[in-house]
């Protein structure tokens, strides 16, 4: 029996093996940020009219292409990636798998997503993939060793997969879509700039140009941070504006953004590592209490 355990364990350790590093390749944590980020923009949109076949089209076509942009982003970046602690196990910088493979795997993936899209959701919600793609892999990433707005305009890319679910479910960009657009591209820079604090030496020692890097006191970073959560509030409460979200919505998104505002304020007044921590925890706690409060929201509404 022992040596019958033994021996499938042997036999699944490749599979497990593999299954990690398509996993480290297509950055399944950020692609499983992103699908929920689209699902929530496709069920806020949702009519009668919306078949949930489509919900998990745009799902599928999205994921495709979030994994493929994930390997060509760590294809383009593999030596750099290298030279940083937090990158260097990556399977391209420690040699489990070659440039070519995770070349061919991104293109193919990325490619696929987009027709998969085209031909099964519709052309706008392909055109924003297709958006998302160039901007990450061919805009953003090689704007990481030159400029410090590279946050900025990495957080384009990241904000658009809600757009693309409500594209999905509407045919169309409302303003119940572009608000959510806001929130996401407003929420990432206080995400990063807590993230990229953290890492500071470790994306000089690579030649990444972010904030903190040529920012050492840190004033731009955490003003960066404050001024983005401040603005969040706001933003967060477009839907409830617009008629996409009620009053249950609207204050929860009030307090929780309050509550992300002083985080912001305690890291701009201190910029410890502490601080930097909370700010990065806060906005991981942040973003799925207020999508989730904008799906039980509208689902309360739906049924009303």
């Amino acid at each position: 029996m022992k040596a019958a355990l033994a021996a499938a364990r042997e036999t699944f350790t490749p599979l497990r093996t593999l299954i990690a590093v398509l996993s480290e390749l297509a950055k399944a944590r950020l692609t499983a940020l992103v699908l929920i980020t689209t699902l929530t923009g496709f069920f806020v949109a949702r009519g009668e009219a919306t078949t949930w076949l489509t919900g998990l089209h745009v799902m599928l076509g999205t994921a495709l292409v979030a994994a493929g942009a994930a390997a060509l982003n760590q294809w383009w970046e593999r030596d750099l990636d290298r030279l940083m602690e937090r990158t260097a196990g990556r399977p391209l910088p420690s040699g489990q798998v070659e440039p070519g493979f995770a070349l061919g795997l991104g293109l193919v993936s990325a490619a696929t997503g987009i027709v998969y899209l085209a031909a099964l959701v519709n052309g706008l919600t392909a055109l924003l993939g297709a958006a998302a793609l160039v901007s990450y892999v061919l805009i953003y990433t090689p704007l990481k060793t030159r400029t410090t707005l590279n946050t900025l305009i990495g957080a384009v890319p990241g904000a658009l997969p809600p757009l693309m679910g409500w594209a999905a479910a509407r045919g169309e960009m409302g303003a119940g879509g572009v608000a959510l657009f806001g929130v996401l591209l407003l929420w990432q820079i206080p995400h990063f700039m807590a993230i990229a604090w953290l890492y500071r030496d470790q994306y000089a020692q690579a030649g990444f140009r972010m904030m903190p890097v040529v920012d050492p006191a840190g004033r731009a970073t955490g003003w960066w941070a404050v001024v983005c959560a401040a603005l969040l509030i706001p933003v967060s409460v477009v839907p409830s504006v617009v008629g996409v979200a009620g009053s249950l919505y609207a204050l929860g998104a009030l307090s929780m953004g309050l509550a992300f505002l002083w985080t912001a304020i305690r890291f701009t007044a201190e910029r410890e590592r502490s601080r930097a921590r909370l700010l990065f925890f806060a906005s991981i706690i942040y973003l799925p209490l207020l999508l989730g409060l904008l799906m039980l929201d509208s689902a309360l509404r739906s049924v009303a």
